[in-house]
């Protein structure tokens, strides 16, 4: 099997590790494939997305963001039925945001969240 390095910050690194523990694998490489197994997959499914489609897009960020996120809204104001903003920690906000509109643009949109490394979870659910 290929080896491949990267580079972690301690917070990652520690969340690494208790995920390994509480999840049972045997070493931080299989922790770390098992979670590009299941970021493949879901690229994948995002992928095979087509035509009008309905979906939820959920971001979570530090609140020091909210410019970028409303950066990121604006461009997409035809696709967002429902947009919910909440106060989930003391700093940290959540974005849930009810869609509707070209599957193609909806995962432009959700590109634009996964890409910047300032949100910490971007989850995009399609129906």
């Amino acid at each position: 099997m290929p080896i491949v390095s990267i580079s972690l910050n301690d917070e990652i690194l520690s969340e690494l590790d208790k995920l390994q523990s509480s999840m049972g694998f045997s070493g931080r490489s299989e922790a770390i494939r098992a979670g590009i197994r299941a970021f493949v997959s879901e690229e994948k499914q995002k992928s095979d997305l087509s035509g009008n489609i309905h979906a939820i897009l959920l971001v979570v960020h530090n609140d020091e963001f909210d410019h970028v996120v409303s950066g990121i809204t604006h461009n997409f104001e035809d696709l967002i039925t429902t947009h919910l903003h909440s106060k989930i920690d003391k700093e940290k906000c959540m974005e849930l945001f009810v869609i509707d509109g070209d599957a193609e643009k909806v995962s432009t949109m959700t590109k634009d969240f996964q890409i910047n490394k300032n949100m910490d979870t971007v989850r995009l659910v399609a129906i």
